[in-house]
């Protein structure tokens, strides 16, 4: 009989691969030019005008029309300011023919399945509110300085902590990083030969601002370790004087 060689290390290796696999986010960040592509939201209450409010101060172009039996009074006011079409009406099949993206913001899960049905028979993509089994992709939480944007996602697990990255990003990140980034481009343009030659170019021209940042950030360690040594002495000396005279 043959006897087969089993490597254990392999097996844990794959096995570990296959953790990693399931227990990492593995949607593939994208960004669209919404100007040119055709967008409905199906939904008139307060879910629909926040994804509304996300697409308008994102993408101010985007093509997007909104559909709802009801519309309430702050959703009209918002589609009547940025002059955004929309219908008062029942949803029909019809409503998303020819779209490219479907927003489903109701409350009625009966009614959101069925148009996540009609979209995955359409090759439509749609994201169906808190209902991530019936979303090709997900809205994220963004970070905009100017022309820097940087979209987070969570996997779906928690929009609070998608929240509070972003909030720590928008405090990492000063408004004149777009400056830099205009000065950036003014560069890369005045710079000649192929794609590798400027990208050598660049980096030396960058070089200089990280050996700053690390002189920058070795200073202030040496600065912080400082304050941590003296804190210790004077800690020390409190705990002499202390022991001496109670």
């Amino acid at each position: 009989m043959e006897v087969l060689a089993i490597d254990k290390n392999k097996i844990v290796t794959e096995n570990q691969s296959e953790v990693n696999h399931y227990s990492r986010n593995c949607l593939f960040p994208i960004f669209l030019k919404l100007e040119n592509l055709e967008t409905i939201i199906v939904g008139g209450g307060n879910i629909a005008l926040e994804k509304l409010r996300a697409l308008i101060n994102n993408s101010p172009d985007a093509k997007v029309e909104l559909l709802a039996k009801e519309i309430k009074t702050e959703v009209k006011e918002f589609l009547i300011k940025y002059k955004i079409p929309f219908r008062e009406k029942l949803f029909e099949e019809k409503d998303i023919t020819g779209k490219n993206l479907v927003i489903v913001a109701i409350d009625d899960q009966k009614v959101s399945a069925e148009i996540h049905k009609i979209c995955e028979r359409q090759n439509i993509l749609v994201n169906v509110a808190d209902t991530p089994d019936y979303c090709d992709f997900y809205l994220s939480s963004i970070v905009q300085k100017g022309n820097l944007k940087i979209a987070i996602s969570t996997n779906g697990k928690s929009p609070t902590i998608a929240k509070r990255v972003k909030d720590i990003l928008n405090d990492a990140f000063p408004d004149e990083i777009n400056d830099v980034l205009n000065n950036m481009e003014v560069i890369r343009k005045k710079l000649s030969g192929d794609f590798k030659k400027k990208v050598f170019q660049l980096n030396n021209i960058t070089s200089v601002l990280t050996l700053k940042t690390q002189a920058e950030n070795s200073k202030q360690l040496k600065i912080e370790d400082s304050f941590i040594y003296v804190s210790i002495a004077i800690g020390l000396i409190i705990g002499f004087l202390l022991g001496e005279y109670l």
